[in-house]
């Protein structure tokens, strides 16, 4: 089987179900597991993604006020690669190409047209879900059952490990300008954790919020993952928080339990490595009881 995959994490759910080598092409942002990156990519943004939070937001809704699609799928490569099966989502338009998207590069084809599916996980849940969903697609049932009970095993080791150890208040930066709160399966990851998330609710999409309502919540912990960026690029754009008023006042901020997180590779990555991502919370929420594994390369203090 010939497969396309137009998403980090169903990419990474190919790879974890044993086909890895059927892999034939890629969206532009799939670099993982090692390897990947080599493969064609077959998506592009239609904006420049040379710019900051506040002007990605704008191009990218620009677009969307216009009507158009956010990300380009190459017809001729996609043609050329003679995919048996492409796999793409539907849960949110801005993220990747969509079902649509594929739906309009397919419609010249005369003959031999892949199949398409398409996940939506937005929750716990659903991602498991998506696992059965490609499994079934790529003859690979049992490995996604194994996969998922395989998940589920250690996410309730975890989830006991934190037992007794009270529930810090959490509030998570998913975009920075404008302010976006995390939702989706991002507070269910947190609660087996043992944190308490404040606002963003599991399996709805991430809310724009105020900046007040960050100052009101008054948190203990402060965890900055934008969807799609590295540490780096977080880094680079954390002065947008610090000069906000009120920011210093904030009991997480004077407490130094601020914390970036790598959103790009874990966070915003609905597949197997969603366990990494939960890790990565208990690390920064009770380093008594983990080792700093992921240190440096999943999360950091941010040094002020």
């Amino acid at each position: 089987m010939r497969i396309v995959s137009l998403l980090p994490s169903t990419t990474e759910i190919v790879a974890a179900l044993g086909l890895k080598d059927q892999l034939v092409g890629r969206s532009h942002e799939c670099d993982y597991p090692k390897g990947v990156d080599q493969l064609p990519a077959i998506t592009s943004p239609k904006y420049p993604d040379d710019g900051n939070s506040r002007e990605t937001d704008d191009r990218v809704k620009e677009l969307l006020r216009r009507g158009l699609s956010v990300y380009e799928v190459d017809e001729i490569a996609l043609r050329e690669l003679k995919p048996d099966l492409i796999v793409t989502q539907d849960h949110c338009e801005v993220c990747a190409a969509s079902m649509g998207d594929v739906r309009r590069a397919l419609q010249n084809w005369m003959v031999d047209e892949p199949e398409v599916i398409s996940v939506s996980p937005a929750d716990l849940k659903g991602i498991f879900d998506s696992f059965k969903t490609i499994g079934e697609a790529v003859e690979r049932i049992d490995e996604a059952q194994t996969l998922t009970e395989e998940l589920e095993e250690r996410f309730n080791i975890l989830r006991q490990s934190v037992v007794g150890e009270p529930a810090k208040e959490v509030f998570t930066i998913e975009w920075i300008d404008p302010l976006m709160t995390a939702g989706n399966w991002i507070p269910e990851l947190i609660e087996i954790a043992g944190g308490d998330q404040l606002m963003g609710e599991a399996g709805k999409h991430s809310p724009f919020i105020e900046w007040g309502d960050l100052i009101k919540s008054d948190p203990d912990v402060i965890l900055v993952m934008p969807c799609g960026y590295s540490i780096e690029q977080t880094l680079s754009e954390m002065d947008t928080l610090k000069d906000g008023s009120g920011w210093n006042s904030l009991k997480a901020v004077k407490n130094n339990e601020v914390y970036i997180l790598d959103g790009h590779h874990y966070f915003n990555r609905p597949g197997p490595r969603i366990l990494d991502s939960t890790r990565i919370v208990a690390e920064v929420l009770h380093p008594h009881r983990f080792k700093p594994t992921f240190e440096n390369r999943g999360w950091i203090r941010f040094q002020y």
